[in-house]
């Protein structure tokens, strides 16, 4: 099996991309606050992997015309998608719950949705866990959040205080994609590994060119679907788009730094290649990326498509093309993946480029 295995940096200046309401005890009752770890070393802002997922997911329904969203139902306090990844490009990739409720408002809800031509009926609580997987996007080095105070003012009258919290740091966040999985359903009735329930697999047998893996009890489409999915996904995180307080202060969460490669294990080969310095700047260790790339050098399947904007770290840059420059050189030779070099949005129209001459990459 393999995987789509990397990293990214965001770029936050000043920001507050995720945040957690308002703040109890503050001077002003409508403080809102941002996501923080505390920890002895101090505050780490963070993003939440929902959060994250909720941007990208918005990203490809608006910047990737061939993406196919699942329609969202609702039953009082619940809310689930059509869980049908056959349909579904995003319910395939990023997994679903969804059980036929028992009550009588479920009852009258699954009428109701019996009658959109876009519901797929639901005959047994059918579960997928998410083929691709991301971290929580955490600051690279403690960050205390600055209070920014205003006022409402339009109006007649007193004005109305209001108060928010920002910070200035560097976000680093993991993702990891499960290449075989993608596309593949099982039908096994285990907690947790019934993608599809009798409804699906009838579904899924009307599929042209349709692999029955009979000894997975697994469906699986065909490669060519299967790898457009995988490359719309990479296409929308080309484009990512997102973020709490934009109106206010207008960040670009696209990766400003990415380092990915496919791999052959789910385990995260490049987590411990960039950290932070002293001053707080992102660092990359070039020590540290040398060693992953010898220890899991049997492991690792691709190039390491690395992204970096010019004008993003420039001097940390020109030192890493040194480095790159070098190891390419004798790459061959000791019989280590080559770096591609290159701009995030090109590091991944690079990947998404050599997914068509290595669908093998799927098996």
């Amino acid at each position: 099996m393999a995987f789509v295995t990397g990293l990214f940096l965001i770029d936050a200046p000043a920001s507050a991309l995720n945040n957690l309401g308002s703040i109890p005890g503050e001077r002003e009752e409508n403080t809102v606050g941002v996501k923080v770890i505390t920890t002895k070393a101090g505050n780490f802002p963070y993003v939440s992997a929902q959060a994250f997922r909720y941007w990208l997911r918005t990203t490809l329904e608006r910047r990737v015309p061939e993406w196919r969203s699942s329609p969202i139902f609702r039953e009082e306090k619940i809310a689930y998608t059509d869980a049908n990844p056959i349909r579904y490009w995003d319910d395939d990739l990023f997994g679903y719950m969804r059980a036929p409720g028992k009550g009588e408002t479920a009852k009258k809800s699954r009428e109701q949705m019996s009658l959109l031509e876009e519901s797929t009926p639901v005959t047994d609580t059918v579960t997928r866990a998410s083929p691709f997987r991301v971290s929580t996007l955490v600051s690279i080095a403690p960050v205390n959040p600055t209070s920014d105070f205003g006022v409402m003012s339009r109006h007649e009258g007193n004005p109305v205080p209001h108060e928010h919290q920002f910070y200035r740091t560097t976000l680093k966040g993991l993702f990891s994609l499960d290449l075989w999985a993608c596309g593949t359903f099982s039908y096994r009735n285990r907690t947790g590994f019934r993608n599809l329930d009798d409804e699906r697999v009838r579904l899924v047998k009307d599929v042209a060119g349709v692999e029955h893996l009979e000894s997975e009890k697994s469906y699986r489409l065909p490669k060519q679907e299967r790898l457009a999915r995988v490359k719309a996904l990479f296409a929308g995180m080309a484009q990512l788009e997102g973020g709490a307080k934009q109106a206010l202060h207008y960040t670009d969460v696209s990766p400003a730094l990415v380092i990915f490669a496919v791999t052959t294990g789910g385990n995260h080969v490049f987590h411990h290649t960039v950290g932070a310095q002293r001053n707080g700047l992102p660092e990359i260790k070039i020590d540290a990326l040398q060693e992953a790339l010898r220890v899991f050098a049997d492991g690792i399947r691709s190039p390491i498509y690395v992204g970096w904007v010019k004008g993003y770290l420039d001097e940390a840059r020109a030192a890493f093309e040194q480095f790159v420059t070098q190891h390419n050189e004798e790459a061959a030779a000791k019989g280590l993946p080559h770096i591609i070099l290159s701009h995030p949005r090109e590091a991944f129209a690079a990947f998404i480029q050599d997914c068509d001459t290595h669908p093998e990459w799927l098996d």
